[in-house]
């Protein structure tokens, strides 16, 4: 496994499943049918899967005017069903033989290049030209001000990049790639997970509210959500609380946000190699060791992201969106089947250790979040419109 992904070699893999002691009495399995295992591993996290689609899909009908079962996204229930399976499988001895087919990074890595179909650079830089300066601003204080706390309070490095990323970019999203960069373990990335759900989805009520009481303009309010709330799904539902305009000035200032995690990565990826992994008595890393860490599946972010661009100009909008459909609906499922399996190696004995303190570096850098978005959006979005 090479050194961009999420962990050398993290609990629950298939080597671990190949160590694990048998049964007493218990004979080997023959090598010609050992693949059974990680196939079954498969099937559990495409059933886990296709249960959290069902609900996704279900839940807001089945409690039908209940702001709350509408605004909860595939997130929530992918990684309690994830943990549920966990706690089944291990209760049953069948955990370790599975974890083969808990295929963690391939699903995120695929979602996310998937991700950059959705991202319209030429919308970016055309319709939203103050989205940028709010998301580069924006970003760089609250990934500063969580590194140096996170820093200030002794959090691992990894946790602390991970952290930082979630909160100033865009949640999970962000705090996947940032895993990919620094060899993060896998139980610090279902943590960031859990709080960027754990505080996105009260604000999804809460800033709309916010933004009525302060009388701000719909522009001002969209990128005020836009550039807080860590998840796109959540930042439409925010959005479409406030209304129309807001809710499209909300979705640029986020896929901004999201254009920006390429160039964090790789900035983690340099820190990470040249300074807080590197020995004293080691030599300088060079630009292969750089090259050989840098988490690949980001070429194909970018990629995408430039080859959707180059697409929705030259086919009819309705015919590009409907594209652009079916890659989002795709990168759905593949984060699905991620969340599922971040839920099914989900391990509690390395998070009892985090304590408290992640939490209040999270509280504190979304409390930053809101005040500094708040500035940037009624400075850059006063007197801006939407068509304008």
């Amino acid at each position: 496994m090479s050194t961009g992904d999420i962990t050398a070699r993290p609990e629950g893999t298939a080597g671990d499943a190949a160590r694990a002691p048998r049964a007493e009495g218990a004979s080997p399995a023959p090598a010609s049918t050992a693949w059974h295992w990680p196939a079954l591993g498969v099937l559990a996290v495409l059933v886990l899967a296709a249960a959290t689609r069902y609900l996704e899909q279900n839940v807001p009908e089945w409690f039908a005017g209940s702001d709350l079962a509408a605004a909860v996204e595939y997130p929530v229930y992918a990684i309690a069903l994830g943990l549920l399976g966990n706690a089944v499988l291990t209760g049953t001895g069948l955990r370790d033989r599975l974890a083969g087919g808990f295929r963690t990074e391939f699903f995120i890595k695929t979602g996310l290049v998937l991700l950059g179909a959705s991202i319209n650079l030429k919308v970016i830089v055309t319709a939203a030209g103050p989205a940028i300066v709010q998301g580069v601003v924006l970003i760089s204080t609250v990934f500063l001000f969580t590194w140096w706390l996170g820093g200030r309070l002794g959090l691992d490095q990894r946790l602390r990049a991970l952290l930082s990323a979630a909160v100033s970019i865009c949640g999970v999203s962000a705090a996947i790639a940032a895993a990919g960069a620094v060899q993060a373990r896998r139980e610090q990335l279902a943590y960031s997970s859990s709080l960027v759900i754990a505080f996105a989805l009260p604000s999804i009520f809460i800033l709309p509210a916010l933004a009525s009481a302060l009388g701000l303009s719909p522009e001002v309010a969209g990128a005020w959500v836009g550039g807080n709330i860590d998840t796109t799904a959540a930042v439409t539902a925010a959005g479409a609380l406030v209304g129309e305009d807001a809710l499209t000035v909300a979705t640029i200032v986020k896929v901004t946000q999201n254009a920006l995690i390429g160039v964090v990565v790789v900035a983690l990826t340099a820190w990470f190699a040249f300074r807080v992994e590197r020995r004293p008595d080691a030599a300088r890393p060079g630009l292969g060791e750089l090259w050989r860490r840098f988490p690949k599946f980001v070429l194909g972010f970018v990629t995408a992201s430039v080859i959707a661009t180059w697409y929705l100009t030259t086919v009819p909008a309705a015919e590009g969106k409907a594209v652009i459909g079916v890659a989002n609906d795709l990168r759905t499922w593949f984060l699905i089947l991620a969340f599922v399996s971040i839920g099914l190696e989900f391990r509690v004995s390395s998070l009892k250790e985090a304590g408290w303190r992640p939490v209040g570096v999270f509280a504190a850098a979304t409390v930053v979040n809101v005040v500094v978005a708040l500035g940037l959006a009624a400075l850059l979005f006063s007197g801006f419109t939407v068509a304008g």
